[in-house]
């Protein structure tokens, strides 16, 4: 499909299950391929994200089998890999690519890992330099800095401890991918970690799934972790994949914005997962949120409206704890009331694409009035009403698909490759569809 072309949406009301959460996923994937014993995941996501994780751990030996239309059986190596040679296609996969190139690299193995031309346009050198201190033997194919990467058996560093360092300011992925790899040494290993730590809640979540496989790490004020020696991990059994928190967002501003109410299925009070506190964005724009132990409900500041206006309030906000839920709120900063100002989104530039610079092109054929700094973005919303039958490109990122559904709740607008929604939510528009009213 070229395009969707999406109507003027009146209200927006009911419940939906989320799909389950692709942080969770490929990180449950791989600890289970690594862990001892068999793990049975439930409701893990289907998406091209994961399907390239599934792919590449299947390609690498790991004995997999699906026995329901989201469950799996993966039987663990025990730290082991059984093929120590391959080419592996990643696609746009970070939460893939980037912990199996860390992984990989702690192997006596010969693996070559690529993607699609963006993923070769994504810094990776902050995580190879950080492996080369343990004389990992990497190589960039192509570009210094980027994959496509060759990487081969490594010499570890024969000392009982362990101690290297990485930048923090770019990607959490790549903390994120040193935390689960280096277990696999067996050592003391201690990461130290420069410059100011972004998406904190992403290794929050690292760290309480890799203690649920029986592997504690120390962290010290988020500038130091330590992973005691002789650890490995264990198949915790049977494993429920939470709902995706970061696709929650598009649902309860749905509510925000389309009066609601609307609820959202599969995460809860209790989850790990840091994108859970959109909510607090969300209420400081007047939103009215309530929670259960395993679902979440939006609905707007005035429910007794029939069609949504610029009910919301404008928000200044540093949203370093919600950089992928954070791209909805310049969405919802079409309907507010005022400049809304979303800061300390740098990381945005290195995603699926520069989102800061996408986010700004498309805001402003909607109407609005936009600011792009290097870290942030500044909104006026239209003075009056949104522009009508906007053709918003979506530049191969499903988050911005996804985002800007919701503009239709101003005006007629127009999806360009809306298929590109498969990487983590390939039924979102039929969904959507479900919970809104012309």
């Amino acid at each position: 499909m070229k395009w969707l072309d999406l109507p003027a949406i009146g209200t927006a009301q009911g419940t939906i299950q989320l799909p389950g959460s692709k942080s969770i996923s490929n990180r449950i994937l791989l600890l289970s391929a690594l862990a001892n014993g068999t793990t049975h995941v439930h409701d893990l996501l289907t998406s091209d994200d994961t399907a390239h994780m599934l792919g590449a751990l299947k390609t690498l030996g790991i004995p997999i089998s699906q026995t329901d239309s989201n469950d799996y059986l993966i039987e663990g190596q025990n730290g082991q890999l059984p093929v120590h040679k391959a080419d592996l296609f990643l696609g746009n996969a970070g939460t893939a690519f980037r912990p199996l190139v860390a992984v990989l690299a702690l192997m006596n193995g010969d693996y070559r890992l690529s993607g699609v031309p963006r993923m070769h346009e994504r810094p990776i050198a902050d995580l190879v330099n950080a492996l080369r201190q343990l004389n990992a033997d990497i190589t960039y194919l192509e570009n210094e800095d980027f994959p496509p990467l060759h990487i081969k058996s490594i010499n570890v560093q024969t000392k009982d401890t362990l101690d290297l360092t990485i930048k923090g300011d770019l990607s959490s992925q790549f903390l994120t991918s040193l935390l689960m790899a280096l277990p696999l040494t067996g050592k003391t290993s201690t990461i130290n970690v420069t410059g100011i730590l972004i998406s904190r809640p992403y290794i929050e979540l690292t760290l309480a799934q890799m203690k649920l496989f029986g592997v504690q790490v120390e962290c010290h004020d988020w500038k130091q972790f330590i992973i005691p020696g002789n650890q490995s991990y264990q198949s915790p059994g049977k494993i429920v994949v939470e709902g995706d928190a970061s696709s929650a967002s598009y649902f309860l501003a749905a509510g925000a914005i389309g009066g609601g109410p609307i609820r959202v299925q599969g995460v809860g009070r209790n989850s790990f997962q840091g994108d859970i506190r959109f909510t607090e964005a969300l209420e400081q724009m007047g939103s009215h949120i309530t929670w259960g132990d395993n679902w979440i409900e939006s609905r707007a500041p005035d429910t007794k409206r029939t069609r949504p206006g610029k009910h919301l309030k404008a928000i200044d906000l540093d949203c370093n704890h919600i950089p992928d839920a954070a791209m909805t709120l310049a969405i919802a900063a079409l309907f507010a009331d005022g400049t809304t100002t979303l800061r300390n989104i740098a990381s945005w530039r290195v995603k699926e694409t520069d989102r800061l610079s996408a986010m700004a092109i498309e805001l402003r054929k909607l109407g609005a009035e936009v600011e792009e700094g290097f870290d942030f973005l500044r909104i006026n919303p239209p003075l009056t009403s949104i522009t009508p039958d906007a053709a918003i490109d979506t530049y191969d990122d499903h988050r911005m698909a996804m985002c800007f559904s919701l503009a239709s709740f101003g005006a007629p607008i127009r999806i360009n490759n809306p298929n590109c929604v498969s990487k983590t939510f390939p039924n979102y528009f039929e969904i959507f569809k479900q919970i809104t009213l012309i």
